[in-house]
């Protein structure tokens, strides 16, 4: 049985998309991204009939990472993040403070790291982590694990719709970034694209036409 794409939220201030998706067998699900909003999470995954499994992180800036504790404390399910943004995880309350003016806002506890090549598993649905590192140096993307013309990747703040991920703030790294999309996204094929923020795409699309990683791009070749 394929992954299934449950809901896509806007959460959060800076409307980060938040990915519901599971195995319509088990009724398991993964939350990508649960960035704000915890309760409107919480709901839609109820609504839905399902059961949190797990909970990942793409990256550890505070817009992707802010419901992660709430959904801990509800529903048990582990928090997943790659090892090299632990140290972000310290940024959060000066991010949020920068950001939005908000003072506190504690980072959510981390259950487990991730590294390139590892699988998040609930029931039959499978997500492998690529290690995409630019936007910050454990930016990850992950791609679901079913037949060729049936897999999705979720893309985070790596590769968006005619854009990438900003590069200026702690940790980021242009080169990184631009190395990431060319040398590992663009090479899965044309795939359904679920970025971080903004609108689906497709990988074909970014590949010809983005005008920052795309053939046409001045950091081609």
């Amino acid at each position: 049985m394929p992954l299934k794409i449950y809901e896509s939220l806007l959460v959060g201030p800076l409307a980060c998309n938040c990915y519901i998706v599971g195995d319509p067998d088990t009724r398991q699900a993964i939350v990508i991204d649960p960035g704000d909003d915890p309760e409107v999470i919480l709901d839609a995954v109820a609504g839905h009939g399902l059961s949190l499994g797990l909970t990942v992180a793409t990256h550890a800036h505070f817009d992707h990472i802010m419901a992660a504790e709430a959904l801990r404390l509800a529903t048990g399910a582990p928090f997943f993040l790659h090892s090299k943004d632990l140290p972000l995880m310290d940024w959060v309350p000066a991010s949020l403070q920068l950001f939005l003016g908000r003072a506190g806002g504690a980072a959510p506890e981390v259950d487990s790291t991730l590294a390139d090549g590892d699988e998040l598993k609930v029931g039959s649905a499978r997500l492998e982590v690529i290690h995409t590192p630019g936007h910050s140096p454990g930016s990850i993307c992950l791609v679901s694990s079913e037949a060729e013309q049936e897999r999705v990747l979720f893309s985070g703040d790596t590769l968006f719709a005619q854009s990438v991920g900003r590069t200026d703030l702690p940790g980021g790294d242009m080169d990184q970034l631009i190395a990431s999309v060319k040398n590992r996204l663009f090479l899965l094929g044309d795939l359904p694209v679920y970025p971080g923020h903004g609108p689906a795409t497709m990988l074909d699309r970014e590949r010809f036409e983005n005008p920052f990683v795309g053939e046409g791009s001045r950091f081609w070749g």
